[in-house]
């Protein structure tokens, strides 16, 4: 079993590698010959013109925003279901919330899209006007996306905590909302900031509902009702009909996303580390 272990570890590092390998060694070259000030800094994007242009700098800003919305709106929603489901919850509700909960994780996040499209957008469009396909439409969509993250692992966070904590501030003369909110909350908040950092990292890479909901304009937004293209909206919009210099872009904005993603991880294994 040892053996079968060890295979498999380095089948899996070898993995990361070669997704590693492949996505820098396509990108270098391309970002090479665009700059990369101008690739990441520019805000024109029109590889198809007759003097092509290939700056991200609104995607970025549109993934950036949608990220922004979305942490506003699923971060304290999951946060406060969390210590609700964890400490105040009846048993009876508590066996209907939770396979609620995993049941919303499982659903594919086309779906997500579909319901954003027939039911967000318009709501957006009616409310606010506008075409309702937008950062806030997409923002509501992916902060109900990240929610069962959030609720999970914040709850299991909060139920890690010795419950000698709690007694030990009850026993002091605390409310039990300020037992919970000033001594097991602090206590817990490594594993608070994982989930919102693992929601920060799904919202960042979700394509399918973006592409469907946000309005995949490349344009820098000059509010929260107008349409906006994120990275990975971008490659999955264009990579198919790519070729060249053009295709090397979208590989390189990929590497961006990697990066991102990298620094995501990074941070929870430094707050988990903070913690022990």
């Amino acid at each position: 079993m040892r053996i079968v272990f060890i295979i498999s570890a380095v089948v899996f590092v070898a993995a990361v590698a070669t997704i590693c390998v492949f996505i820098f060694a396509q990108a270098f070259p391309a970002i090479a010959e665009i700059g990369i000030i101008d690739f990441l800094f520019n805000g024109n994007w029109a590889p198809t013109d007759g003097n092509p242009s290939y700056g991200i700098a609104t995607m970025i800003v549109g993934s950036c925003y949608i990220t922004a919305g979305a942490l506003a709106i699923g971060v304290p929603i999951g946060f406060l279901t969390a210590v609700f489901m964890a400490r105040y919850c009846p048993r009876p509700a508590y066996k209907v919330l939770k396979p609620l909960t995993n049941i919303l994780a499982g659903i594919p996040s086309i779906v997500y899209g579909f319901f954003g499209v027939a039911v967000i957008v318009p709501l957006i469009r009616r409310t606010f006007g506008g075409s309702g396909s937008s950062i806030l439409t997409a923002s509501l969509v992916l902060g109900i996306m990240i929610l069962p993250t959030i609720i999970s692992v914040s709850e299991n966070a909060i139920r890690a905590v010795p419950k000698s904590y709690y007694e030990g501030a009850l026993a002091l003369g605390a409310t039990k909302e300020r037992a919970i909110f000033r001594t097991e909350v602090p206590a817990a908040k490594s594993g608070i900031m994982t989930s919102i950092i693992l929601g920060l990292g799904r919202v960042i890479g979700e394509t399918m509902a973006v592409v469907m909901i946000a309005g995949n304009q490349a344009v820098f937004p000059s509010s929260i009702l107008d349409g906006v293209r994120t990275m990975t909206a971008n490659i999955v919009i264009e990579l198919g009909y790519a070729t060249d210099l053009h295709r090397g872009a979208l590989i390189a904005t990929a590497g961006v996303l990697f990066v991102f993603i990298l620094i995501i991880t990074l941070l929870v294994s430094l707050i988990r580390k903070k913690s022990r």
